[in-house]
């Protein structure tokens, strides 16, 4: 069966986990980075971008992006920008840090992909701060959804629904959907994110229905 949902994938080692991971090869199709200009996105209804892409390249296709998420779409990404391909998203700005406590990450507001996780399993890896997110892409889009923080008002993780038809998760961190077989309540948000896909790309047609 068709998967509806596709993988921008880096082509490289920091991709491999996925290529073998059952729940991502269950949900996902994967395309390489380079293959994204001669692929038909119709049929899916989201774009994760890996955080490990060529943003050089999807800088040079940005209106393949902005064409899908007018058409309705979401992306997901999770990385730091460097490279103006992302409608509405700002380049990455990283968070100075003095002490590891400038790690620590907050919630804005409850949100379902992070339902049941801890601020402190975000933070910490092995009892070491600053995987989860280093920095933001400041300043976010006007009237964008602020979902975490680093501190000192840092937005770690945004919903963009303004500044196309579609929907863009923005994480200043890596892939949300690595979060997962590190026996802690953040092995929820790969699956409350899939999730959130299906219910947010319903709620756009809604909202153009409307």
């Amino acid at each position: 069966m068709m998967k509806d949902l596709l993988f921008i994938d880096p082509g490289h080692a920091f991709g491999v986990d996925n290529w073998h991971d059952p729940f991502m090869q269950q949900h996902f199709h994967f395309i390489d980075m380079y293959e994204l200009e001669h692929t038909d996105l119709t049929p899916f209804k989201a774009i994760i971008v890996h955080d490990f892409v060529d943003q050089i390249h999807l800088k040079a296709h940005q209106h393949i992006i902005e064409n899908y998420l007018n058409a309705g779409n979401i992306i997901v990404w999770s990385g730091h920008l460097t490279e103006s391909w992302l409608p509405g998203c700002a380049p990455f700005t990283p968070k100075t840090i003095v002490q590891f406590s400038d790690y620590n990450i907050s919630f804005v507001q409850p949100h379902p992909v992070f339902d049941g996780v801890t601020t402190d399993d975000m933070t910490l890896n092995k009892g070491v701060a600053g995987f989860f997110a280093r920095g933001a892409h400041l300043p976010i889009p006007p009237h964008a959804e602020s979902l975490l923080t680093l501190p000192d008002g840092f937005v770690t993780t945004y919903i963009d629904r303004h500044s196309t038809r579609g929907t863009i998760f923005v994480h200043a961190g890596r892939d949300l959907f690595a979060q997962r077989n590190q026996n802690k309540t953040t092995d929820r948000i790969h699956t409350q994110l899939l999730q959130w896909i299906y219910d947010e790309h319903a709620a756009i047609g809604g909202r153009h229905d409307a």
